[in-house]
């Protein structure tokens, strides 16, 4: 990608391109909320068509069909919009010496200052997994946390899941299963033993996420780019891609393992170790009398404690079909936000749409409901690295940028699924 080198925003212009991002905001939620009216107003004449036909117009089908595209891409403009807000409103200005040793290495390959500031000799680095240097250098610490922001933005799962930082490859912790026994007892009554607690040790091992962007030399030797802010740019669409596959399907061995690879079973035979499901009833959709009870019975099914912070999670398509349920009351399940820049909801609780989440097919769990801060944990290992390669691909300088992270299902109660499925 090319880098343009941009002129230095004085304090006044920040806050009027600020306020400008207000208003289209703004603007995009109002165009929004028009657009959703205009869907009910549509899809309510399609049900009566289908109550008096037996069969909806064409035309009000793909007019339906229009203004549901419509809506979906009126609400990416919003989420956009609202994410360069926040990015903006949290960024950080850091001109400490890792800053100007890095941007000396980014820039030139200069790596002397780098070497003294993290203790390390060129001839003693190692490139193995286990080294303390993966085969890079450390990028600021501000700039990663600055990726590890615009991670939480732009991919879906690790901003509703649970996370912890470490500092090794692999993160272990016990899980209590079930509880110790208790009971009440007389005051001169005999204290039976009670069982004791039953623990499961859940293991976490990091998988390398990398990334390689390229530059010009050229460009790199423009005073005017910032070149540590254009690399935390490149790496973290890229990381946001791979992260939002491996935590929806991830298979546990080269990348982190995603809550669908893990074994489901039927709600009512439910175990540790497996994620529960309830079946729609028909397969690759929704039993047209009883879409909004199999939805409602999914709710119920996570224990109370569990559904204060759940929510919804599936695609644009699988939401796009959920759009048009209503309740027996006739008012529609789904709902969009009130407010700019929040979720809509389904049942009371919000969706988050995850474009990773597979279709509504025949037999595919295309909806997650629960409380995926409990359910779902992201494991960061600390340091993000990158490796200049001047080499490789001349003209063009590379920097090969690695982070390691993993994830993986951390209390099985937490998660429910809906299987597209008669049974």
């Amino acid at each position: 990608m090319q880098l343009e080198a941009a002129p230095e925003m004085k304090p006044e212009t920040e806050a009027a391109e600020e306020a400008a991002g207000f208003a289209r905001i703004s603007d995009a939620f109002d165009d929004f909320m028009r657009a959703f009216h205009d869907y009910k107003a549509v899809n309510d004449q399609r049900l009566a068509e289908l109550e008096a036909k037996r069969a909806s117009d064409v035309v009000t089908e793909e007019k339906l069909a229009r203004i549901d595209a419509a809506l979906d891409e009126q609400k990416k403009l919003i989420d956009e919009l609202t994410r360069k807000g926040r990015l903006v409103r949290r960024g950080e200005t850091v001109t400490d010496a890792h800053k100007a040793a890095f941007t000396a290495y980014v820039r030139k390959g200069d790596a002397t200052k780098l070497t003294e500031l993290e203790g390390l000799s060129l001839e003693g680095k190692a490139l193995s997994v286990g080294s303390e240097a993966d085969g890079g250098y450390l990028v600021p610490e501000a700039t990663e946390r600055s990726i590890l922001k615009a991670l939480a933005e732009l991919s879906p799962i690790r901003g509703i899941a649970g996370h912890v930082t470490i500092s090794t490859s692999l993160y272990k912790r016990p899980f209590l299963i079930s509880g110790a026994g208790a009971g009440w007892v007389g005051e001169t009554a005999p204290r039976p033993q009670t069982a004791g607690p039953q623990l499961a040790e859940l293991s976490f091992p990091t998988r390398e996420l990398y990334a390689m962007p390229a530059a010009t030399v050229t460009l790199l030797d423009d005073a005017a780019v910032d070149v540590e802010s254009w690399l935390a740019d490149e790496v973290r669409d890229a990381f946001a891609e791979q992260e939002g596959i491996a935590f929806v399907s991830g298979d546990g061995v080269t990348a982190p393992k995603g809550f669908l690879s893990y074994p489901t079973v039927a709600q009512g035979d439910w175990s540790w170790g497996k994620l529960g499901y309830l079946a729609t009833g028909v397969d690759g959709g929704f039993d047209a009398d009883e879409a909004a009870d199999v939805l409602i019975d999914l709710v119920f099914s996570l224990k109370a404690g569990y559904r204060r912070n759940a929510r919804f999670v599936m695609n644009r398509l699988t939401q796009s079909a959920i759009r048009k349920l209503k309740d027996g009351d006739g008012n529609y399940l789904w709902q969009p936000s009130l407010t700019s820049g929040l979720q809509p909801t389904l049942l009371g609780y919000p969706v988050v749409e995850c474009d990773h989440m597979p279709d509504a097919g025949p037999g595919s769990f295309a909806l997650a409901f629960g409380d995926f801060a409990r359910g779902y944990l992201v494991v960061d290992r600390s340091g993000i690295q990158t490796l200049r390669d001047p080499f490789t691909a001349k003209p063009y300088v590379t920097f090969y940028t690695t982070k390691r992270v993993g994830g993986g299902v951390q209390d099985f109660n937490a998660i429910k699924l809906l299987k597209f499925s008669a049974s």
